[in-house]
């Protein structure tokens, strides 16, 4: 009978604690993702799913306007979102981490991410009637004498990306605060030795060592905003559909779900595509 040896015995222990994770994870994304991968691969004939592998849905993908064009709804909201919410978020998580005084500052965070603590539709439909024609911003204007007609601020794309930047703000907020806090004033006294002024040292040490807290909050802000169908469903108005709304169109009244699988496949590549993205720049930017 063979001794077990200490190596042995340490791996068992090792494959033990991963098991659950490794389990978890197998039975609840790496097959239900192949699932609809093959789904994807399959196509939808007078109301019922033929199982023949196919590239149809795919290259009715690119064929059809209407749903590429999701596709490009989806980028150009979430890019526009991503660096809106980065330039308001900076100042923000800047003025709270070097200018309110530290036994405030936890109290600052709080104020910030109060928001959090409502419910995200809730949320919405209060920007909803914000950005309506009878709302505050449109009764506001119309009194000061600034428009003469209320301003069409609801129902499109305006309204999805302040919907999205007011919550995404606070997000950024965060991860941008989490670095700024840890850096050392050393750094801006070395730079302020050798002669930069203030402009020069954030632009050149402070915002460098800040990029890791932007990048990641810029990720998270990415693959939340693309994913979201709850925002531009309630603020878009379905004037310009992004693709999440596609694919529950393609559920709902349609019952597609092999063209529903590509769709989702086609939006995990994009969000894929933004993390290697993501991650070659943080790589080159700490080298």
């Amino acid at each position: 009978m063979s001794t077990m040896t200490l190596e042995d015995t340490e791996r068992r222990k090792a494959w033990g604690f991963v098991a659950p994770a490794l389990l978890w994870t197998v039975a609840f994304f790496v097959v239900p993702f192949l699932f609809m991968a093959a789904m994807s691969l399959w196509s939808r004939q007078s109301g019922q799913i033929v199982k023949v592998w196919n590239l149809d849905n795919y290259i009715a993908f690119f064929a059809k306007d209407s749903l590429f064009k999701g596709l490009v709804n989806s980028l150009e909201i979430t890019l526009i979102v991503t660096v809106l919410s980065v330039l308001l978020a900076y100042p923000l998580a800047w003025i709270i981490a070097e200018r309110v005084p530290k036994r405030f500052q936890r109290l600052a965070l709080i104020m910030a991410v109060l928001p959090f603590w409502t419910s995200y539709v809730v949320r919405s439909y209060s920007w909803l009637l914000v950005l309506s024609r009878n709302g505050v911003i449109n009764q506001t204007l119309m009194t000061l004498g600034v428009v003469s007609e209320p301003l069409e601020i609801a129902s499109n794309r305006t309204a999805t990306v302040i919907g999205f930047v007011h919550f995404f703000v606070m997000l950024l907020t965060l991860t941008i605060y989490a670095n700024l806090i840890q850096l050392s004033p050393n750094y801006r006294r070395a730079a302020a030795d050798l002669g930069a002024n203030a402009l020069q040292t954030f632009w050149h040490v402070i915002l460098p060592l800040t990029l890791p807290g932007i990048m990641t909050g810029a990720f998270l802000t990415f693959v939340l905003c693309i994913g979201d169908y709850v925002t531009p469903q309630i603020l878009g108005g379905n004037n310009e559909l992004v693709l999440p709304q596609i694919i529950m169109l393609q559920l709902g009244r349609r019952a597609d779900f092999p063209m529903a699988a590509a769709l989702s496949i086609i939006l995990m590549l994009a969000v894929t595509l933004a993390y290697v993205l993501c991650a070659r720049w943080l790589k080159i930017e700490r080298a």
